[in-house]
């Protein structure tokens, strides 16, 4: 994705996730579990967005050089989540849309500017959309270009992240095929001389699955399924 891309698109995961909350809050109930989140509800994840968006959007607007100084907000009643949550997405998106992408700001990542929380958090509002919309069963397809970006994205970012060292001794690469956006991508390259599985599906559905939102039965799998899933499972996503 080109960066003039990644704020609008965030704009519209916000917009299709204050739409999709607001539906199973109605259908549901707060108190709906999320399947991708074991362990929350509908009420835990509108609550976790909300402040994550809060945080980054401090990040943006103080130019904060760490987290230290940052106050966590208190838990608000359920019944505020909504509007909490939509004024939460409009504070970041006006921070984000304020700020130069190649600026520079703190991040826990090894890129420190603003075209990293545009990425990250486009990813973490579209995550949590599907997140939202299985609560409802009313899931939609992601768009190819962001999936892929965010394919990308976990396998540029995440692991590293979750792996400093490296893949562990027993690793075997993964290869993950995009049909929709013609691209192929390997978890864990070179750690063998061959792959333990191939998996093809739509750039989104492997996004999904790579964040353990979506079983792999989702995807066409070619070979060892279940060690696919345990290489994903290396990558400590807590």
């Amino acid at each position: 994705m080109e960066i003039e891309q990644y704020l609008p698109a965030l704009r519209r995961a916000d917009d299709r996730f204050a739409d999709v909350t607001a539906a199973a809050v109605l259908d549901r109930g707060w108190s709906a579990r999320v399947p991708g989140c074991p362990g929350w509800t509908l009420a835990d994840l509108v609550w976790h967005l909300a402040t994550v968006q809060r945080f980054w959007a401090w990040v943006m607007r103080t130019r904060a050089e760490s987290p230290a100084g940052y106050a966590e907000p208190a838990r608000h009643p359920d019944d505020e989540l909504l509007a909490y949550g939509a004024a939460r997405s409009a504070e970041l998106e006006a921070a984000l849309a304020a700020a130069d992408p190649g600026e520079r700001v703190w991040t826990w990542g090894p890129r420190q500017d603003v075209g990293f929380v545009l990425r990250r958090q486009l990813q973490e509002a579209t995550v949590h959309t599907a997140d939202a919309e299985q609560v409802l069963g009313d899931v939609r397809p992601i768009p190819a270009d962001i999936g892929l970006d965010g394919l990308d994205e976990w396998l540029e970012v995440m692991v590293p992240a979750s792996l400093p060292d490296g893949p562990p001794p027993h690793a075997h690469p993964v290869v993950l095929h995009a049909v929709d956006a013609d691209a192929e991508r390997t978890l864990f390259p070179g750690s063998r001389p061959f792959p333990i599985a191939a998996l093809t599906g739509t750039a989104g559905d492997l996004l999904l699955a790579v964040w353990r939102r979506v079983p792999l039965e989702v995807l066409t799998v070619d070979g060892d399924g279940l060690q696919a899933a345990a290489m994903f499972d290396l990558v400590d996503l807590g």
